[in-house]
């Protein structure tokens, strides 16, 4: 696996549990989000393919045959936060991105 540069893109507490933020990476918007118990991180692309509109971020986040996804608030197409895949067209899926929680920060992470 290669090594990862790391960008801080906001701290951890600006994410309540369960739900997604948006942020500027890399002059990309990404959704992230921040699921569970155990707080799992997860990053994906915040562009809505079937919609055109910058609004995943602010999705359903629900359960789908034990995978984590979010629906969008447009059209409610799921995709998998694990790996961008829609569940409703599998010609589609989502870019996915490198996350971590680091010194209370979220950070996400593009090859060297």
């Amino acid at each position: 696996m290669q090594p990862l540069n790391w960008t801080t893109v906001c701290d951890l507490d600006d994410i309540a549990p369960n739900t997604g933020v948006c942020a500027l990476f890399e002059e990309q918007q990404v959704a992230i989000f921040r699921i569970g118990k155990t707080e799992q991180l997860y990053a994906i692309d915040n562009v809505d393919p079937f919609g055109k509109a910058s609004v995943l971020s602010r999705g359903l986040i629900g359960d789908c045959d034990g995978d984590i996804v979010v629906a969008s608030p447009l059209y409610k197409q799921q995709f998998k936060l694990k790996n961008g895949q829609c569940i409703e067209d599998e010609s589609v899926k989502l870019k996915t991105f490198a996350i971590r929680a680091h010194g209370g920060q979220i950070q996400l992470g593009l090859p060297h």
